[in-house]
């Protein structure tokens, strides 16, 4: 098991080098890795980065979104062909920083919604969009992990069976479901359970808390969600992801509106000693 830290918190422009001081502090507090957000796509930019982070230590993982003109259940086919475009040029983004994994809601976009549930042609496009997706990660020896978002963010998948399913009928070997126990928290009646009848297909898990801020402070079920995951095996990432005010855009997307917490990074602090603390009481030494 690691722990990473979403950059979220502090940036979408993870490339900075204004930033690389954070990075050193993150991986000086214990972090394993750091989290990369993928929208600015320039591969150039992540590789400079990924060489930096080596030199610091510290691992990546990475995550991006779709948008209406990327969407992946688009019925027009230009709209579909672009997010496969785009989806392609994040995947070089991760081989040039060396990430090994791609996560977020990368089968729809984010916040469009229809007025209705999911249909079969909208699933099946995803479906076929996110297999070429799989087969151009594979080729850079990356994995997909799929997060599944609550209700009032996306519409086609809502919980860890959903995902199972969508995952299932990708059927590749370099995918996964990603696990966020902020939606989990909204959307599962046994967050638990939920793990433990697809723990096999878990790729990737954010720790995130129920208001988006410091981890065990707030009412995730986090007893019975560290128990699931350690009983099942569980060894990928734990990553962090909080959000604040610091990015006015994602403010706005996440409605963040009060300051939740004290100091950006006494918050990864506390997350990490608290995932450290908690895994270590149900890990055998």
């Amino acid at each position: 098991m690691k722990v990473g830290m979403n950059l979220l918190l502090w940036t979408d422009d993870p490339v900075d080098e204004s930033w690389l001081p954070l990075y050193e502090r993150l991986k000086d507090m214990g972090f394993d890795g750091v989290e990369l957000p993928i929208f600015d796509a320039d591969p150039e930019k992540f590789a400079a980065l990924g060489r930096r982070l080596d030199e610091m230590g510290l691992e990546r993982t990475a995550i991006t979104v779709r948008n209406p003109a990327d969407d992946p259940i688009s019925p027009d086919s230009s709209i579909r062909e672009t997010s496969l475009a785009v989806a392609r040029r994040a995947l070089d983004c991760c081989e040039a920083a060396g990430s090994s994994i791609l996560g977020g809601p990368l089968y729809a976009a984010i916040g469009q919604f229809s007025g209705a549930g999911p249909t079969e042609e909208e699933w099946s496009r995803s479906v076929s969009a996110m297999q070429q997706a799989a087969d151009y990660a594979a080729d850079r020896g990356t994995r997909l992990s799929f997060e599944f978002l609550n209700r009032f963010e996306i519409y086609l998948l809502n919980s860890t069976a959903d995902t199972a399913r969508y995952v299932t009928d990708l059927d590749r070997p370099n995918v996964g479901i990603h696990y966020d126990t902020f939606h989990a928290h909204i959307e599962e009646k046994d967050s638990a359970a939920a793990i433990r009848e697809h723990a096999r297909q878990i790729s990737h898990v954010h720790i995130s808390e129920n208001d988006r801020s410091t981890p065990g402070r707030g009412q995730v079920a986090w007893d019975s969600t560290f128990d699931a995951l350690v009983e099942s095996g569980y060894d990928g990432w734990l990553t962090i992801e909080a959000f604040g005010s610091a990015l006015p855009s994602l403010a706005a997307a996440t409605k963040i509106w009060r300051r939740m917490f004290d100091d950006e990074e006494q918050l990864a602090r506390e997350g990490l000693d608290f995932i450290r603390r908690e895994w270590t009481k149900r890990t055998p030494r």
